[in-house]
C-alpha cells in the first residue's frame, strides 16, 4: 500500500496545480496513516506478550503508593524465539519503504525469508533489507571459499562460547545469585567476569550467525568491531551491538531530534544557553528516548531501565564536559594521542562498562544496587588469599583455560583493530593450514569445552532479549 501510494504521488509534475499539490499531501498523509499502524501493531504486539506482566506490576505499585489497591490479572504469554530482532526488522522495513530508501518487495515470501533468515533469528544481527534481501532471494549455489570460511568463523564463535562463556557461567551464576554470601572482591571480580562470559556468548553467536551466513553466500552485517578498546561510554556502544545502536539512531533519534517540537525547543534553547549548548538540550530529549527503549529492549525490569538511564547520563556528561577536558590537556600540554592517555581513558572505560554490566546481570534495581554497596563498602581480597574463591566453582585450572583462549582472542582483536580481516587472510592460506586451522579449535573446543559432569547448560544469553 505505501508504495502504491509513493508510485502514485511521484507519478504527479514537480509544478503542480493546486489540486494535484492537495494529492501529494493527500498520499503523504495516507502513507503516514499506514506506517503509524503498521509500526503500532509490531510494536503493540511485542509491548503486550514482552512487558505486559512488568507495566502491570508497576501499575499496581503506583496505584497502591496513594492507598488504592488493583488486584490486576496478568496473563503470562509464551514468547515466541526471537521476537525483539524480527519486530524490529519489520520496523526497519516499513519505514525504509516509507522514506523511499527501498522499493516495497512484492513477493511475500522474500519479505517473510528476510524476517525469518535462521541463522539471526535468535540473536541477530538486525539486518536492513537492502543489504541482505538480494543475496537471500539470489540462490547463488555454495563454492568452497564461502564453506570454508563460514566454517572457520562458525568452529570460532563455537569456542568462544563452549570454552569460555559457558565455563564463566559456573563463577558467575552463584555469586550474583547469591550476592549476600560474597564480599566485594569476589562480587567485582564477578562483575568483570561477566562482562567476559557476556561478549563471548554475543559475539561468539554472532559469529555462528555470521559464518552460517558466509556459507550460504549471504552477507550478514557485523555486530561487535572490538569494543573493549574503546575510549569512552560512546564509542563502546557504537562498538557493541552495533546494529541495535544503528536501529535506534536512525529510527528513534533522529526522527525525535528532527520532529517540531524538538526543532522549535532547540531554536528557544540557542536563544538562551548560545550555539554551543542549546542545541544539547534538544539531542538529550532525542538520546533520553533512545536509552529508555534500549534498556526496555533488554527485559523487562527497573534494573534494564536503570542500565538505559545510567548510559544516557554516562554519555550526555561526557559530551557536556568533552570541550573542557580538551582545553584543560592543551593548557598542561597532554597529548591525548598519546598510548599513556589512551590507556587511561580506556581503563576508565572498562571499569563503568564492569558496572553497567553488574546491574544488567542482578535479578532487580535492589539487587544491583546492594552488590554495588558490597563492593563499596566491603571491599577486600580475602577470599582470594584464602583460597575460598576457588571453591565457588571455578578452578585454577579454569583460570588457566580461560586466560589462554582470551589471549588469543586478544590477539585476533588487534589484528582487527589494525585492519586486518583476519577471516580473510586465514581463507588466503593454502588448503593445509586453512583446514588444520578449523580441525584444531573443533578439537580444542571439545576437549577444554565446559560440559559434562559440574557444569550447566548455558543457552545463548542473548535469546531471552
Amino acid at each position: 500500500m505505501i508504495d502504491a501510494n509513493l508510485e502514485k504521488k511521484n507519478r504527479q509534475p514537480a509544478k503542480a496545480s493546486s489540486g494535484k499539490r492537495e494529492m501529494r499531501e493527500a498520499c503523504k498523509r495516507k502513507n503516514r496513516r499506514i506506517v503509524a499502524g503498521a509500526v503500532v501493531i509490531n510494536i503493540g504486539i511485542l509491548a503486550v506478550l514482552k512487558y505486559s506482566g512488568f507495566f502491570g506490576v508497576s501499575l499496581a505499585s503506583v496505584l497502591a503508593a496513594f492507598g488504592i489497591s488493583v488486584d490486576l490479572a496478568i496473563p503470562s504469554f509464551a514468547l515466541p524465539i526471537g521476537i525483539s530482532f524480527y519486530t524490529l526488522m519489520a520496523v526497519s522495513y516499513v519505514m525504509d519503504v516509507y522514506r523511499e530508501r527501498t522499493k516495497a518487495d512484492k513477493n511475500l515470501g522474500h519479505v517473510a525469508l528476510f524476517l525469518a533468515f535462521f541463522p539471526g533469528i535468535m540473536e541477530g544481527p538486525l539486518s536492513r533489507y537492502n543489504d541482505v534481501a538480494p543475496s537471500l532471494t539470489a540462490g547463488e549455489p555454495l563454492n568452497r571459499k564461502n564453506l570454508y570460511a563460514g566454517t572457520l568463523r562458525i568452529v570460532w564463535g563455537m569456542a568462544k562460547k563452549i570454552i569460555v562463556a559457558d565455563r564463566l557461567n559456573a563463577f558467575v551464576k552463584p555469586v550474583f545469585d547469591n550476592y549476600g554470601s560474597y564480599d566485594g572482591g569476589v562480587i567485582a571480580l564477578a562483575a568483570i567476569l561477566y562482562t567476559i562470559q557476556l561478549y563471548c556468548d554475543f559475539s561468539g553467536t554472532m559469529d555462528v550467525a555470521l559464518g552460517m551466513g558466509r556459507v550460504f553466500n549471504v552477507a550478514l552485517p557485523e555486530n561487535f568491531r572490538q569494543p573493549f578498546f574503546s575510549r569512552t561510554a560512546s564509542e563502546f556502544w557504537q562498538r557493541w551491538h552495533i546494529t541495535l545502536g544503528l536501529w535506534f539512531k536512525d529510527y528513534v533519534y533522529y526522527p525525535v531530534s528532527l520532529s517540531k517540537p524538538c526543532k522549535l525547543l532547540t531554536t528557544k534553547a540557542r536563544k538562551r544557553f548560545g550555539n554551543r549548548y542549546g542545541p544539547l538540550l534538544a539531542s538529550a530529549v532525542a538520546l533520553f528516548c533512545v536509552w529508555i527503549g534500549n534498556g526496555l529492549w533488554h527485559g523487562a525490569g527497573s534494573q534494564y531501565i536503570f542500565f538505559g538511564l545510567y548510559y544516557f547520563v554516562l554519555i550526555m556528561v561526557g559530551g557536556l564536559i568533552e570541550p573542557q577536558c580538551a582545553r584543560v590537556a592543551q593548557h598542561f600540554g597532554i597529548n591525548r594521542d598519546r598510548w599513556p592517555y589512551r590507556a587511561l581513558q580506556t581503563a576508565r572505560t572498562l571499569v563503568i562498562i564492569f558496572i553497567g554490566e553488574l546491574f544488567f546481570r542482578s535479578s532487580s534495581l535492589e539487587a544491583g544496587l546492594a552488590m554495588v554497596g558490597r563492593i563499596a563498602g566491603n571491599f577486600t581480597i580475602e577470599a582470594f588469599t584464602t583460597g575460598s574463591a576457588l571453591q565457588i566453582g571455578f578452578g585454577v585450572g579454569d583460570g588457566i583455560i580461560v586466560a589462554l583462549f582470551m589471549m588469543l582472542v586478544l590477539v585476533v582483536g588487534v589484528a582487527k583493530e589494525r585492519g586486518c580481516n583476519v577471516w580473510e587472510w586465514v581463507a588466503a592460506r593454502r588448503a593445509p593450514m586453512r583446514w588444520g586451522l578449523v580441525i584444531l579449535l573443533f578439537v580444542g573446543t571439545v576437549t577444554f569445552g565446559a560440559y559434562g559432569i559440574g557444569y550447566m547448560p548455558v543457552d545463548p544469553m542473548y535469546a531471552q532479549f
